[in-house]
C-alpha cells in the first residue's frame, strides 16, 4: 500500500482533478464572454462616445442620439455632452499653466481687491462714503475669492477620482489639489474686516434709535414728518449709492484680476460648466 493512502499515486490524482475541473472553467469563461458581450457599461460607452465623433461633423446623427436620451431643453444637452467628455483634463498640456495662474491671480484679488476706491469729491461727506463703499467692495471680493477657491478646490478633487491609478493626469490634478487646499485658509477672511458682532450691533441699534426718532417726531406735527422723510429719503440715497458704488468697485476688480485667469482654466479642464460669477 503507498504511504500516500489506499494504494493511490498522488501525481495520477492531481491530473485527474485537473481534467474534470476544466469543462467548469471553459463554461465559466463562456459565461464572462457572454457577459461581456452585454454589458451595460460598454453600451453607455458606445453610445456617448459615437455622440461625442458625430457632433462634429453631423448634427442630425447626434440629435438622433439625442433622442435616444430623450433629450429635451439646454440642461439635458450639456449632461449628455459633459458625459461623453470622458477625459479628466481637455488640455493636459496646458493645465498646470492655467493652474498657476489662478493660484497668482487669486493672490493680486486678495492683496488689491478690497482697498478703499477712488470716489469723486463729496465734501465732508467724503471719509464716511470712502469707508463704507471700501466695506461693501471687501465684502464682496472676499466672498468672491473664497467661493472661487472652493469651487476649483472642488473640481480637482472630483477629476482626481476619474483617472486612472498611474495616469499622469492624476499626479497633476493632486499636486493642483494640495496647492488649493494650502491656499484656501490664507483667503478665508472676515468679508467686513471689522467684528460682525460689533458691526452689526452697531448698524441695528442706530436704525432702531432712528426709527424710534422719526416716529416721535411724526407724532409733532406737519413739520416733524416733512423733516423725518427728508433724512430718511437721504439715508436710503446714500446707503443705495454706497452698495451701487461698491458693488461697481468690486465688479471692475474681479474682472480685471480673475475673471479670464479661471475662464482659462476651466478650459484647459474640459467639460465642468463655467466657473463661479461674483454677486
Amino acid at each position: 500500500m503507498s504511504r500516500f493512502g489506499y494504494g493511490a499515486h498522488p501525481i495520477a490524482d492531481t491530473t485527474a482533478a485537473v481534467h474534470d475541473a476544466q469543462p467548469l472553467r471553459d463554461e465559466i469563461g463562456r459565461d464572462e464572454e457572454d457577459h461581456h458581450r452585454n454589458l451595460v457599461l460598454d453600451e453607455i460607452g458606445d453610445r456617448l462616445d459615437a455622440f461625442r465623433k458625430l457632433s462634429k461633423d453631423d448634427q442630425a446623427g447626434a440629435d438622433a442620439i439625442l433622442d435616444e436620451f430623450e433629450v429635451s431643453g439646454k440642461a439635458e444637452q450639456d449632461i449628455v455632452f459633459e458625459l461623453s467628455a470622458r477625459k479628466p483634463l481637455y488640455l493636459p498640456g496646458r493645465f498646470e499653466e492655467a493652474h498657476r495662474l489662478a493660484m497668482h491671480s487669486l493672490e493680486v484679488l486678495d492683496r488689491n481687491g478690497a482697498r478703499g476706491p477712488k470716489l469723486p469729491k463729496l465734501g465732508p461727506l467724503q471719509p464716511v462714503a470712502s469707508y463704507f463703499v471700501q466695506l461693501v467692495t471687501r465684502f464682496i471680493v472676499r466672498n468672491h475669492q473664497d467661493r472661487v477657491i472652493k469651487a476649483i478646490k472642488n473640481l480637482y478633487i472630483r477629476r482626481e477620482t476619474q483617472c486612472a491609478k498611474d495616469a499622469v493626469e492624476r499626479h497633476m490634478l493632486r499636486r493642483a489639489r494640495i496647492d488649493a487646499e494650502r491656499i484656501a485658509p490664507t483667503l478665508k477672511k472676515n468679508p467686513l474686516g471689522v467684528p460682525t458682532f460689533l458691526l452689526g450691533g452697531a448698524f441695528l441699534s442706530g436704525i432702531l434709535s432712528f426709527l424710534g426718532a422719526a416716529a416721535q417726531s411724526a407724532q409733532s406735527g406737519k413739520l416733524a414728518l416733512i423733516i423725518a422723510t427728508v433724512v430718511l429719503t437721504l439715508v436710503t440715497l446714500g446707503v443705495s449709492y454706497v452698495v451701487l458704488v461698491g458693488s461697481a468697485v468690486a465688479r471692475k476688480r474681479i474682472k480685471l484680476t480673475l475673471d479670464r485667469p479661471t475662464r482659462a482654466l476651466w478650459e484647459t479642464i474640459g467639460a465642468c460648466g463655467k466657473p463661479p460669477k461674483d454677486d
